[in-house]
């Protein structure tokens, strides 16, 4: 089963790298919405959603989303849709993760992850696709969110099995641990640090792009808690089956579409960077 696991990450890593790297925007953006699609799928299976309308109504609305903002760029309903997805993980999720935790019997209404299934997917989509394409940023600051995401996820694995005492959120992911999560921002200093170097950043704008890379890291945990919530809501363990070792789609991207939106956000917030 680790070998799987490893084997497949390992695959995962090579396509998402040499993706951003070698293909041009629009073609990335295919890709991404190819993703989407993947994700939006196991996340109607996983809500239940009804009705065969309803269905293709999701996939329609998604998609629209998607074009929209990437037709918008970096400026207008582009930025929009990424100011929209940020601001949902930065105050609506962490209060609904607040109250999930205190009454784990409390059900959302399915309407409420529809939309949620909206934003999440078609806003990280959208974050993905207009930081890989805008003016001042490029390729090399999308790999710098992977790397981001990854380097916390390694972080927090080995500081949670070393020192992880005292459970982060025990009623939605029993197995990450407070000690875990300072070992993620650990590893968000080396990898921002790194990052800043390779791509040119001053050291006197630094300490402002440690910050904007912390943040993005504390989102991308409680964008693997929401998904967490979303699963043990709808009894499931994971969100498919498609990859092997790491269950679905959703068990992949689940911190990526936090952090990219509010990544993104910080960087126009506090930049610029050169």
């Amino acid at each position: 089963m680790l070998r799987q696991r490893i084997l497949t990450a390992l695959v995962l890593a090579a396509v998402a790298i040499l993706g951003v790297l070698w293909l041009p925007s629009g073609v990335l953006m295919l890709l991404v919405a190819g993703i989407v699609a993947l994700g939006a799928r196991e996340w109607l299976q996983l809500i239940g959603l009804p009705g065969h309308g309803a269905r293709i109504a999701f996939h329609g609305a998604w998609l629209v989303l998607l074009l929209l903002g990437w037709l918008g760029g970096e400026t207008g309903f582009g930025l929009l849709l990424v100011l929209l997805a940020a601001l949902f993980w930065l105050l609506p999720v962490p209060l609904w993760l607040r109250r999930y935790a205190a009454e784990p019997a409390l059900a959302q209404p399915r309407e409420w992850w529809v939309i949620s299934g909206l934003v999440v997917l078609a806003g990280g989509g959208v974050a993905f696709t207009v930081l890989h394409d805008a003016p001042g940023y490029g390729p090399g600051w999308v790999l710098l969110l992977m790397f981001l995401v990854a380097g916390a996820d390694i972080g927090a694995f080995f500081a949670g099995r070393r020192f992880g005492r005292v459970k982060l959120a025990p009623q939605i992911s029993p197995g990450k641990t407070r000690e875990g999560a300072w070992g993620a921002l650990a590893a968000t200093a080396l990898v921002a640090l790194a990052g800043a170097a390779a791509l040119g950043v001053p050291a006197a704008r630094w300490p402002a792009f440690l910050l904007v890379c912390a943040l993005t890291v504390i989102w991308s945990i409680l964008g693997d808690l929401f998904e967490s919530m979303l699963k043990r809501q709808h009894g499931a363990k994971d969100s498919g089956t498609l990859l092997p070792g790491h269950g679905g789609v959703l068990d992949r991207i689940d911190s990526l579409t936090a952090a990219a939106p509010v990544f993104l956000l910080g960087l126009t917030v506090f930049g610029p960077w050169r």
